[in-house]
């Protein structure tokens, strides 16, 4: 539930930073921290290997 693969195999996780301490942000940091986001290359291969099953 963590991660996802999209299609072409990139690694799709919730916006990190979210939990707590959002009162000392600014309306365009708490919307743009809204949604999902793509993984860099080298965190997703991580990812990959070691929370995805089967080691996809």
């Amino acid at each position: 539930k963590r991660f996802k693969l999209t299609a072409t195999g990139k690694v799709v996780s919730a916006q990190a930073n979210k939990r707590h301490g959002m009162i000392k942000r600014t309306k365009k940091q708490i919307r743009n921290q809204r949604g999902t986001t793509i993984l860099s290359e080298s965190d997703g291969r991580v990812i990959r290997k070691y929370f995805l099953p089967n080691g996809v």
